[in-house]
């Protein structure tokens, strides 16, 4: 059931990168060495787009860093543009543009300033830099902001400069490692509109990596990896070719919520995924047709199932070895009763905040619901994560109001904490600590001694599977990982409310159906969730969001309701992602539609 190896000769069109039986491994301190990449080969050809996809730990960083001439190969070669990446580095590096994670930006420098710097260190003559500039800043949207300090910039704002200055001397090749995580749907598509017009009008090849699946869909050739070793590649409809009929959506009958169905099947015979997607529960199964779903339902659900046609993300779930999640699910005969209240525990009345003379929160209001999966969203810069901040008592609030488990977090900000639970957007853990050091500080931090602190400590590394990870260092912990154990530290206290910003931001598939699971089961043991995120399915997990754009509310419902705001005839079921653009660009007005929606609420 192999995906076909080979799509395009090399005659038809040159190979710009060549890896050839490569092999990485890197050794270790403290046990075993790492066997990163295991005996990898594959092309990638000019004028194409090459995606690199896989969970955490699949060697996609290594095979970039390599192919920048970065790490040397324990075995097996890497030829970029015909140049060997050992012996031919600084030619190799002369030719190529390289974006890594983190792309090393100076944030007390402006955007000018940052071009100015790359373009010394690439040799870039000052007869050359006006116009390189000029078209660089217009092909990212930065003209307006060449005077701003990167420090100053929004997550997306930061990935278009990164790129521009991976551009500064014109490659012949680009790399890109996961160019569009943290950022907002709107800035991945500019930031994809960027690297096909550099393939389209230089003919440039490409290589990247990416978390994002749908991404993989735009790849002109697709190659899947796990644990360093290659899986399958081909073109996107080579892999949904080879599903057939394995993929159905489920409708929710009235009174039964996706959420039910989706915690109901994940796990059961012949399931091999099952995500919320627009309202419906999508499954794939490893038989052909729908039996396979209709067994694993209730009969009394009444739900309606019907094939559909694959995407590239069912495909990668049926190639990726798991075994299903670790987590345990409580198996009911009823649907599960919610604990949804009518109860306040979160609110904001006319809430602001100014930074110097830029207000980037005016007169936001919004409440929360006990028991509540609340989705707080927006494009980058939109004023969300300084929100969340106030929200959780870790910045000030100019004007307004703001109370969080009936505390007023201007008054009494120390008793409101002590109810919270908080995971920071950035890994915030201590990294040279130990998984037990940290968890051991946080439980300490948050008032748990003795006995009561060692049960906890036994909870979080069975509840979380961190116990092989015990005495390891949290920095030297898989992206997965990371964030088990930060969640894992945010829940040490049994907090009543969960703040997560953008938890998932850069964390592979299989972790973030975890961790929605997860999510799904502290919510229905009655703790409210407030959560950001820019993977915008993600949003069918929430009972309510909220949409903002320049410190304002542009729209707040349910899934079901945002959704509705982006319909019209030409797209009669649009996705959250087609309302979020929608609303974010102003091509659909949001301010009657609020108003029907909040008032369907009975208003805020």
């Amino acid at each position: 059931m192999a995906v076909r190896s080979h799509i395009q000769t090399e005659v038809a069109t040159e190979v710009v990168l060549a890896v050839r039986n490569l092999e990485k491994t890197f050794p270790s301190k403290k046990g075993p060495a790492i066997q990163a990449l295991r005996d990898v080969s594959l092309n990638a050809l000019r004028g194409q787009v090459t995606g690199l996809v896989g969970a955490d730990g699949a060697g996609k960083t290594t095979l970039i860093r390599t192919a920048a001439g970065l790490i040397v190969p324990t075995a097996g070669s890497v030829t970029v543009l015909g140049f060997d990446s050992v012996v031919d580095t600084i030619e190799i590096q002369s030719r190529v543009g390289y974006m890594p994670q983190k792309f090393g930006l100076y944030q007390d420098l402006t955007v000018k300033e940052n071009m100015d710097l790359y373009a010394d260190l690439q040799g870039v003559p000052y007869s050359q830099r006006k116009d390189r500039y000029l078209r660089l800043l217009q092909m990212t949207g930065m003209e307006p902001y060449t005077r701003r300090m990167a420090g100053a910039l929004s997550g997306g704002m930061k990935q278009k400069l990164g790129l521009a200055c991976s551009l500064i001397k014109s490659p012949q090749m680009l790399l890109l490692d996961e160019p569009t995580v943290g950022v907002d749907p709107i800035s991945r598509r500019e930031l994809w509109k960027i690297v096909y017009e550099l393939v389209e009008r230089d003919g440039i090849g490409v290589l990247l990596s990416t978390a994002y699946l749908d991404e993989a869909e735009r790849c002109d050739h697709v190659v899947v990896m796990h644990e360093g070793e290659k899986l399958a590649e081909g073109t996107p409809r080579e892999f949904k070719d080879h599903l057939g009929q394995r993929v159905a959506l489920v409708d929710p009958a009235p009174g039964i919520k996706p959420r039910q169905i989706h915690t109901h099947l994940v796990g059961r015979e012949h399931i091999v995924d099952a995500t919320i997607r627009s309202g419906r529960v999508r499954v794939v199964t490893d038989a052909f047709g729908t039996k396979a779903v209709a067994d694993a339902l209730p009969k009394y659900w009444r739900t309606t199932i019907k094939n559909v046609a694959p995407s590239f993300e069912d495909a990668f779930m049926t190639l990726i070895p798991h075994q299903g999640s670790r987590i345990q699910i409580n198996r009911t005969k009823e649907p599960s009763k919610t604990v949804l209240t009518e109860d306040v525990v979160v609110q904001t009345k006319a809430l602001q905040k100014y930074f110097g003379d830029f207000e980037a929160v005016k007169r936001l209001t919004f409440e929360v619901h006990h028991g509540e999966i609340f989705g707080l969203l927006g494009p980058n810069g939109a004023g969300k994560s300084t929100t969340f901040r106030m929200l959780c008592g870790l910045l000030s609030a100019s004007a307004g109001e703001i109370s969080v488990a009936g505390y007023d977090l201007r008054h009494s900000p120390s008793m409101a904490r002590a109810r919270l639970g908080y995971m920071a957007q950035q890994f915030s853990l201590y990294g040279q600590l130990s998984v037990q050091e940290n968890l051991s500080f946080f439980g300490r931090a948050y008032g748990l001694v003795g006995n009561r602190l060692r049960l906890r400590l036994e909870w979080a590394f069975e509840e979380f599977g961190l116990g092989k990870w015990r005495d390891k260092a949290a920095v030297q912990l898989p992206g997965g990982y990371k964030q088990r154990l930060a969640m894992a530290a945010s829940l040490l206290h049994e907090p009543d409310i969960l703040f997560l910003d953008e938890p998932t931001s850069g964390v592979d598939p299989l972790a973030r159906r975890e961790f929605w699971l997860r999510i799904n089961g502290f919510a229905e043991q009655g703790v409210t969730v407030v959560v950001t995120t820019h993977f915008m399915e993600e949003c069918e997990y929430c009972d309510r969001m909220l949409i903002m754009s320049q410190g304002v509310n542009l729209a707040m419902g349910t899934p079901s309701e945002i959704r509705a705001l982006a319909r019209s005839e030409e797209n009669p079921e649009p996705t959250i992602e087609d309302a979020f653009i929608a609303l974010a660009e102003g091509t659909i007005s949001p301010s009657g539609e609020r108003n029907r929606i909040e008032n369907s609420r009975g208003g805020k």
